[in-house]
């Protein structure tokens, strides 16, 4: 086991979180009206009352770019866990499918899932995860593996005070940082290096949202309003007609 210093830790995250808000601002870029449209339930926004065709449009954007940035900022973390772990357990990035990381530790093999948050999927993906574990650890035992595998579950933020889910066992927050770093206070430690220049990348970032949501908002007034007000009829047949 080696060390890492938070210097490291630094460097990395000030050459890679541009990547994060380049990323954040081509989905708003690459993004059609249409799209969000069709995704959406008209029904909901006419139950919640919603009438100005900009809160409407709003609602849209700001719901795909919740769920956007999510993933997004998942891949960052992801990356930021290998690198440290790469750092002071030799950790790399695993080739067996839907395992993120590998490394060894007082001489067990960790296979890990890196995810974002702990209420990250739904039965059905984590039966996926769990099965991604099982084939990992089959391919390994008959490689002529001796050592002991373990599967884990790592999720960058959040708790979980039941970490034996007998499959794999799962480590949050601040007990995932440490069993990757030996560290107990990085959990902590990164936050402040995740700042770098936020308020310079957020100001760009606001300007195109503008630019985005007032293009949108005159889209959507030129095809699903009259004058000047919502037609729902229209904006259902849109969503909901058979073609």
């Amino acid at each position: 086991m080696k060390s890492i210093s938070l210097n490291e830790v630094t460097a990395f995250v000030e050459q890679n979180i541009g990547n994060f808000h380049t990323r954040r601002a081509q989905s708003l870029q690459a993004l059609k009206l249409p799209q969000i449209l069709k995704r959406k339930n008209p029904y909901l926004f006419k139950a919640k009352n919603i009438n100005a065709a900009q809160d409407l449009v709003k609602l849209l954007l700001d719901a795909h770019l919740s769920s956007q940035e999510e993933t997004i900022f998942g891949d960052f973390l992801e990356e930021l866990a290998i690198f440290v772990c790469s750092r002071v357990y030799g950790g790399r990035k695993s080739a067996a499918e839907g395992i993120d990381l590998e490394f060894e530790k007082d001489g067990v093999l960790y296979l890990v899932s890196v995810k974002s948050g702990p209420n990250w999927g739904n039965s059905s993906q984590i039966k996926r995860m769990v099965d991604n574990f099982k084939k990992a650890q089959r391919i390994l035992r008959t490689s002529g593996n001796q050592k002991p595998v373990v599967a884990i579950n790592g999720c960058c933020y959040g708790k979980d005070n039941q970490p034996d889910k007998g499959d794999y066992q799962k480590l949050c927050g601040q007990a995932f940082w440490e069993f990757i770093s030996g560290n107990d206070q990085l959990y902590i430690e990164i936050i402040e290096p995740l700042g770098h220049r936020a308020k310079q990348h957020n100001e760009a970032f606001q300007t195109e949202y503008a630019r985005i949501l007032n293009l949108f908002t005159q889209e959507f007034l030129r095809d699903f309003c009259t004058d000047g007000l919502i037609n729902w009829p229209a904006l259902v047949k849109f969503n909901s007609a058979r073609n």
